[in-house]
């Protein structure tokens, strides 16, 4: 059977000041139409799974809004980290306690805080990836057609000379490129064989769990230990006391830079990780002055190029804005201009 699993354990505010620690971006609703980055996660998968099927992996005080956003799913279906240790942890974790309950589980991974607008083609894809891992010991990755040179993305180096023989439309990987310069972002793009990685991986439990036992086999060492207790009264706690223990590291680099069998499907469904106040001006419906408005209470005038997001109550007026960021949330304003987005870290420590 095809599972889910949706990562929500981050605590970044980098849309501060509506994210916080207390309640990061992924459950909030910074695009302004009624469900959060994580629930649009959960519905842009519908027909791939079934509710059941659907597993999160969360920090422990995320548990509770986990449960309130998405009741479809079973409480025990949320997986509660006591403490961060990146992303190859996490999916450990999840995939031991998948195969546990379903040896033949097929299972995709998806962050929760990422934008796709076309999530038609979306499912397409996935369905299809499925298919494929389902059908051989393969590790997918799905890689974005890049539409710009970023340098806020890591990329994937494709060999697009031959596909493969299950899928026209899945090629293997030649390598993992870290976040680039600009000048080399460039060069990528006029190669053509670049694509950004998207953080969505696809494979069955078989799979991702013997790729740890070879490639991380610390990590493999303590989930295959606890592995009777998975799915029991005991596994929180037996989860409390391990978990600290495993590596701090990346899915990446524990096993997708290392392994043999890894692939990317190249794909094109509107796209974002959503990380900036920037990315979500570029990703939402502006107004012909290049304005994203994400408020019914707000009027602009003599403005262009801002994103303007505002909760309040209360009527805003902008007036003489090039190129800024007017954000309001439980009484706190933000005024600050796009280039200077990196100092709202700053910005919401002091506050």
């Amino acid at each position: 059977m095809n599972h889910l699993v949706i990562m929500a354990g981050g605590v970044g505010s980098r849309f501060w000041p509506m994210s916080t620690a207390e309640l990061p971006k992924q459950f909030i609703d910074v695009l302004g139409v009624g469900r959060t980055l994580f629930q649009l996660t959960y519905d842009r998968f519908e027909g791939i799974c079934s509710p059941e099927n659907v597993w999160v992996v969360t920090n422990e005080r995320y548990a509770k809004l986990v449960h309130e956003q998405l009741p479809e799913i079973p409480e025990n279906n949320i997986l509660k980290e006591p403490c961060r240790r990146n992303t190859a942890p996490c999916i450990a974790y999840v995939s031991w306690r998948i195969k546990a309950m379903d040896p033949k589980a097929n299972i995709v991974v998806a962050p929760s805080d990422h934008l796709v607008t076309d999530p038609v083609e979306f499912r397409r894809v996935v369905a299809q990836c499925l298919k494929f891992t389902g059908e051989s010991d393969a590790i997918v990755t799905l890689g974005m057609k890049p539409t710009r040179p970023e340098t806020g993305y890591g990329y994937i180096e494709a060999d697009l000379s031959a596909p493969c023989a299950r899928n026209k439309e899945i090629f293997r990987v030649v390598k993992f490129r870290e976040k680039p310069a600009l000048d080399v972002a460039i060069k990528y793009i006029q190669q053509r064989n670049f694509l950004w990685n998207s953080g969505i991986f696809i494979w069955s439990a078989s799979t991702i769990i013997n790729a740890f036992r070879v490639y991380e086999p610390s990590i493999a060492r303590i989930f295959d230990k606890i592995r009777d207790k998975l799915g029991t009264p005991e596994e929180q706690a037996v989860i409390n006391e391990v978990y600290p223990d495993c590596e701090n590291i990346s899915v990446d680099y524990a096993i997708m830079e290392k392994a043999d069998e890894i692939y990317v499907c190249p794909a094109s469904f509107g796209w974002s990780d959503l990380g900036t106040w920037g990315s979500l001006l570029i990703q939402s419906k502006k107004d012909l002055y290049g304005n994203a408005v994400i408020s019914s209470k707000v009027d602009v005038y003599d403005t262009k190029n801002s994103i303007i997001n505002v909760q309040s109550a209360k009527k805003v007026v902008v007036q003489g804005l090039d190129g800024y960021i007017v954000a309001e949330h439980d009484g706190v304003l933000l005024i600050c201009k796009l280039s200077e987005e990196q100092r709202i870290k700053q910005f919401s420590n002091e506050n």
